[in-house]
């Protein structure tokens, strides 16, 4: 806005003391001061107002009018509720400086002024970038996607002043304008807006974190084809992206809405497109997947994999490893009906497939382009995935795996995003690199609780891992055993489950499979004569016990670890063997314990 504008707006009070000539500039924010030298919070442009307080005499007011030329503001304008008159010093300084000077009327507050400029200015912003967004737009459906999401969240923080960012259903950031949003945050986001559609609620949806407020728009894929009022909700809850807006935008005018809607728009034809390139890995995965289940030859299937290798590993040529995960997503038939409220079977095989592939990704990797090595195909309810694994170097002496470690220094534990890691610090990174073997829990420790609120009660997500293979020959058992991990999962309560290759061959296989009425039983026979006793005499047998079997029955270990005495673990030991008459030196009744205690 021009300060002429300003000055024929009867309701500002504002009178013009000097700067006609000047009256043609623009605008651009607005600032109150009483400060000698507010140069540091000025960046060009703003109508400053001053009460004068920082005037004490005449020789004040050169210097400061001086600050304020050099900073580039648009004009000043000083209050008469002070000193009355606007003292003939500063006239003078303004016209010696060529800036424009205002007197404003004691009736009315700066508030009033402040509150008009934003407004039009914000207006005018408004339009001016929804003008660049239409541009953006045309440029990305007729060629080259012209710099991505980030360009219009770049234009959204320069010119409205809001910080955005794209998330996918995980919460791991797509793209966004200035600092990363950090990752337990976003997952926080996608919670939100997971839970908020599932209820079928229209967006924005608002959300407080941290007393910080955002507004969560859908970004929609516009390659469906299908009217969003039409569509079962939970056909795209799992897979679809959102754009955060640090802001409350439940007071925002229409025309702002709109503006963001605009952007949303936009930035899923940037999806689409990103879609079509993920088609072709889709194919590949698709025909290996068809070769092994129908039995071909290893060599058939080993030179289908040569052909897809540079593709799903590009510049590492042919993949020596391969691991299979398998996943499935299941609705109950009474399930939370989409926004038409009208409910429908939802195909599991499509859904389970664009999670698969949001999954598979490492969440601290930002940028839609850190999925260009997943491959995952559908085939019924389930999604497949083939991952290639990259070399694994040889271990040198000395080192992690090498020949001076020990059994028990080669190890290695859960760590990572769906990595396994070393035992310390000192470790991690080349026990990282030497196997980078995916790790069923640690796949879904980061997404589970955003998905786990697009599941909602009615929803529920199972995978299973299996162990690398170095050959074609071993890929069709690799299936199996991820499909037979996955119906593990699926016998373990909870919305977001998953199971490994090496629970097949352990008694965590078998636990899951104990009917329900059994395992109660079997339970309540040995396990609830002792919680019946701590109940009353508050004596943690159960809490002795279970430390007692993870200490291999070991009564100087046990003790520390509780910090007891000896003879304090020996007296309740003694306990828990006369309420369930057996005896905790016998390997059957430490067994029975332990598989009790699994399954309560």
């Amino acid at each position: 806005m021009r300060l002429r504008a300003l000055l024929e707006t009867d309701a500002l009070g504002l009178r013009l003391l000097g700067g006609e000539d000047e009256l043609d500039r623009t605008v651009r924010g607005v600032m109150t001061t009483d400060l000698r030298d507010p140069s540091r919070y000025l960046s060009g442009g703003e109508l400053v107002l001053t009460g004068l307080a920082w005037r004490r005499d005449a020789s004040d007011s050169e210097p400061f009018v001086r600050i304020l030329a050099g900073a580039g503001v648009a004009g000043l304008a000083a209050g008469e509720a002070e000193l009355g008159d606007v003292p003939a010093d500063l006239v003078e300084a303004c016209l010696q400086h060529r800036l424009p000077l205002f007197a404003v009327n004691e009736t009315v507050a700066f508030a009033t002024i402040t509150e008009h400029v934003v407004r039009q200015v914000s207006g005018e912003r408004a339009g001016d970038l929804a003008a660049v967004v239409d541009r953006h737009r045309r440029l990305m459906t007729s060629g080259p996607a012209g710099g991505g999401p980030e360009v219009v969240l770049d234009l959204l923080t320069s010119d409205l002043d809001l910080r955005a960012w794209v998330l996918s259903p995980t919460g791991r950031q797509i793209a966004g304008a200035g600092a990363p949003l950090p990752g337990p945050l976003g997952a926080a986001l996608a919670g939100h807006h997971l839970a908020a559609t599932r209820t079928g609620r229209r967006g924005p949806h608002r959300a407080a974190i941290a007393g910080t407020t955002y507004s969560l728009f859908p970004i929609r894929s516009a390659g469906r084809g299908a009217v969003p009022a039409a569509r079962d909700v939970r056909e795209s809850v799992l897979s679809d992206w959102l754009l955060a807006v640090e802001a409350d935008a439940s007071d925002w005018p229409a025309a702002r809405l709109d503006l963001l809607q605009g952007v949303t728009q936009l930035i899923a034809v940037e999806r689409d497109r990103r879609d079509a390139a993920r088609t072709v890995r889709r194919r590949l995965a698709q025909e290996v997947l068809e070769l092994v289940q129908a039995g071909a030859a290893p060599a058939e299937i080993a030179a289908r994999l040569r052909v897809a290798a540079p593709v799903l590993l590009p510049g590492l040529g042919v993949a020596p490893q391969w691991q299979v995960v398998v996943a499935r997503v299941d609705w109950t038939a009474a399930g939370t009906a989409g926004p038409a409220g009208v409910p429908g079977d939802v195909a599991g095989g499509p859904v389970a497939q664009a999670l698969l592939e949001e999954i598979l990704v490492d969440p601290a990797v930002s940028g839609p382009d850190s999925a260009d090595r997943i491959a995952v195909a559908h085939t019924g309810e389930e999604a497949i995935a083939l991952v290639p694994l990259p070399a694994v170097p040889a271990p040198l002496p000395g080192t992690v795996g090498g020949p001076s470690d020990d059994a028990d220094d080669a190890a290695v534990p859960e760590g990572g995003k769906g990595r396994e890691t070393g035992k310390g610090p000192h470790t991690a990174e080349a026990t990282a690199a030497q196997d980078p073997a995916l790790h069923a829990d640690a796949l879904l420790a980061a997404v589970r609780e955003p998905l786990s609120a697009g599941l909602a009660d009615d929803g529920r997500l199972t995978l299973g891992v299996s162990a690398a293979v170095h050959s074609a020959e071993g890929l069709r058992g690799a299936l199996e055993e991820a499909r037979h991990a996955r119906r593990v999962a699926a016998a373990r309560p909870g919305r977001v489950c998953a199971a490994g290759h090496h629970e097949l061959a352990s008694h965590v296989l078998l636990l899951p499979f104990v009917p329900d009425d059994v395992r109660r039983a079997f339970t309540a026979r040995l396990l609830d004569p002792l919680r019946d006793y701590d109940r009353r005499h508050r004596a943690e047998l159960i809490e002795t016990l279970e430390a007692f079997l993870d200490c291999d029955g070991s009564w100087t270990r046990c003790a520390a670890r509780l910090h007891l005495h000896v003879n304090t673990l020996r007296y309740r030991v003694g306990r828990i063997e006369q309420l369930t008459g057996r005896d905790l030196s016998r390997l059957e009744d430490k067994l029975d314990f332990f598989l009790a205690l699994r399954m309560s």
